[in-house]
Order: C-alpha cells, then sequence, then structure tokens
C-alpha cells in the first residue's frame, strides 16, 4: 500500500509542475511558460512601424506571416545593448481581439527549459521593481537561483503599467 501511495504522489508532483523557457535579459533570468513559446530565431532585420510603442521596434516576415517584434530591455525600461550572436527573438503566442496572435520579444540569450512545480515558485514582492508587478507571474527558485516568470500576456500588452518601472532606491 505505501508504494501505492508514493506512485501518487510521484504522479501529484509532476501534475503540478510546469514548463519554462529560460532567457537572460540585462544580466536577470526571466521565464515564460514554454506553452506560449512557440519558436525562437536569431535576431533579423526589423522594418520598423511609425506611431507603434516605444518598445514595438517594428515587424518581421516570419515564413509569409508579418508578426510585431518588441524589445523587452525597452520594455522594461532598462539600458540599450547592442544585439549579438546570442541575442534572439522568441516568438510566443498571446490572446488578441480577433483570437491568437504570433508576436516576437528580443531578449539577450536563450537558456534553457526549467521544470518549477508550484511549491518552488513564489508570489512576487510589492517592493519597487525594475519590472511592472503586472508583468510578472511569480518567482521561481531552482538550483540556488531566482527565475523571474513573466506573465506574456501582459508583457505584451501596452495596457500594462510600466509607469511602475522606476527605482525608488537611487
Amino acid at each position: 500500500m505505501t508504494e501505492q501511495n508514493e506512485a501518487r504522489d510521484a504522479d501529484l508532483t509532476l501534475v503540478n509542475e510546469k514548463k519554462y523557457l529560460s532567457f537572460h535579459l540585462a544580466e536577470e533570468l526571466y521565464g515564460l511558460d514554454i506553452l506560449k513559446v512557440r519558436e525562437i530565431i536569431g535576431i533579423q532585420e526589423v522594418t520598423k512601424v511609425p506611431g507603434a510603442d516605444a518598445y514595438l521596434i517594428g515587424v518581421i516576415n516570419l515564413r509569409g506571416k508579418v508578426i510585431p517584434v518588441a524589445d523587452l530591455r525597452k520594455r522594461f525600461g532598462l539600458s540599450e545593448r547592442e544585439y549579438d550572436v546570442r541575442t534572439c527573438i522568441v516568438v510566443v503566442e498571446i490572446t488578441g481581439e480577433a483570437g491568437p496572435v504570433s508576436m516576437g520579444i528580443v531578449v539577450d540569450a536563450v537558456d534553457a527549459v526549467v521544470n518549477l512545480r508550484d511549491d518552488q515558485v513564489e508570489s512576487p514582492p510589492t517592493l519597487s521593481m525594475v519590472v511592472s508587478r503586472d508583468c510578472i507571474r511569480g518567482l521561481g527558485k531552482f538550483d540556488d537561483k531566482v527565475i523571474i516568470l513573466l506573465d506574456v500576456e501582459a508583457v505584451c500588452s501596452s495596457e500594462a503599467e510600466t509607469d511602475e518601472l522606476v527605482d525608488e532606491t537611487s
């Protein structure tokens, strides 16, 4: 009977585990729900669109489909840096007014796919943060690291608050 309980508990642990694509941005480790990620592509030429939000750097043609591209450094008010060989675009699928919409987000470098159980994820603190609380789903703990788990819907929304992006410690 004990072996059955252990097997059941192991199955429950797996049920409460989620996968996140981890990536680097300005010396920090971030993560996105892997179910929202469609693909990862190298950085490429972006066509600028006049009048777009500052963090939307333009659009790309991805196999015949035009998708908007956002730079997360600009989105979070972080210092800009030159793109390099590790810079890439993570193509995500978000829910738009007319249904699913693909969008690209520029990150410094993709790291790995990370498995996190519910008990490894905490709510974001209420401190002043560089990234708006609306954009943070939680903070994951693994291998003595902390990963900032983003809500991709909020990150890609122009309605998410960016006024909170003030560092009150300076």
